[in-house]
């Protein structure tokens, strides 16, 4: 099914560019109705059973005569403008993928039923879940490099950072206004519209990594509950969207984490091989080797190590058995966070991650 989005402006010219640009790109997901009249596309609302109306703020609409089920903003000209006459605005001057993003979103406000919407659809998805018992290590540094390679070498790849004062910003960058604030409410207000908020509120770095902008307040990620995130991981792998998504987050030894486990194709550790990384380390695989037997299901046969910022002078292995150690890179000395997520991306120390 396509949503049907019809589109008030008084200028001709703008609408025959905003219909062919939206028309050509999202073909198979949008279906486009243009007026100039008021009266005609207030007509053909019910008629053609239109999902989002968008008009220019020139017109004044009383949303109390648009059907029940039909998403509405208004078209305005300037990108800092969020509302106009208590309804939410869009910016008429901005890239079309812009403009279908905040089309998807005021639909997921209104539709009731997603399975009437399909994404795209590739063949099965990936989830490799970069963790660390220790900090300092690097893990977030390692997982974005994974995300960049994966994404270079032709995967839809969706780099997650669910640690909770994390920051994808750090490294991927992308125009928008949406971030993972608005992916939290939409689980927790449980309505069916996820799949859609989860599409509308992604980005695309030039990369070609797809990520979520950081919550504004980090305070929100910790709303996020084990079931939620089972919910959040559910809805992205059935979907289909993406051959691989890597999760960031924090080693934690509660339910939330043990969601991670289970739903992850694979876990690595990050470690830099001091004595006290390796301790905790330690520690931390005990821990889910006790929960391995507590909840009958596998955990460590998911589980990898990285080392990096390794030392030949300070590090050593952490000499876990039956731990499996993909490789290690050392530390990477006057270089910025993001020139060192580059060279990592292109290191082979990451392709054995799949391998």
């Amino acid at each position: 099914m396509k949503i049907k989005l019809a589109i008030l402006d008084e200028n001709p010219i703008f609408l025959e560019r905003i219909s062919t640009a939206l028309g050509n790109r999202y073909a198979d997901k949008l279906e486009i109705y243009s007026f100039t009249d008021l009266d005609v596309a207030l007509g053909k609302l019910e008629e053609c059973k239109i999902n989002v109306f968008i008009c220019s703020d020139s017109f004044e609409i009383n949303v109390n005569r648009l059907p029940k089920r039909c998403g509405f903003a208004y078209f305005v000209e300037s990108p800092g403008i969020e509302s106009v006459r208590g309804q939410s605005a869009i910016c008429k001057f901005q890239k079309g993928e812009l403009i279908y993003k905040e089309v998807l979103s005021i639909y997921a406000e209104k539709v009731s039923n997603f399975a009437e919407f399909k994404l795209d659809s590739n063949s099965g998805t990936a989830v490799i879940t970069f963790t660390s018992a220790s900090g300092g290590v690097g893990c977030s540094t390692i997982a974005a490099a994974c995300a960049i390679a994966f994404a270079k070498q032709g995967f839809k790849t969706l780099y997650l950072n669910m640690e909770q004062c994390g920051d994808s910003n750090c490294v991927f960058s992308a125009p928008g206004q949406f971030d993972f604030s608005d992916v939290i409410y939409a689980l927790k207000s449980k309505k069916s519209n996820l799949n859609l908020k989860l599409e509308s509120t992604v980005k695309q770095d030039p990369s070609g990594v797809f990520f979520y902008d950081p919550c504004k307040v980090a305070l929100d990620m910790a709303e996020i509950n084990s079931d939620e995130i089972r919910s959040l991981l559910n809805n992205l792998t059935l979907s289909d969207t993406y051959q691989y998504i890597i999760i960031d987050t924090n080693f934690r030894i509660d339910k939330s984490f043990v969601e991670y486990l289970k739903l992850s194709t694979k876990v690595i550790f990050v470690c830099d091989g001091l004595e006290v990384s390796n301790i905790k380390l330690r520690r931390a695989y005990d821990a889910l080797a006790i929960y391995e037997k507590q909840l009958e299901i596998p955990l460590l046969s998911k589980l990898s190590l990285i080392y990096n910022k390794f030392s030949n002078k300070m590090s050593c292995s952490s000499n876990i058995e039956n731990l499996n150690v993909i490789g290690g890179v050392q530390r990477f000395e006057n270089a910025s966070y993001k020139q060192i997520v580059d060279k990592l991306s292109t290191l082979d120390l990451v392709k054995r991650i799949v391998g």
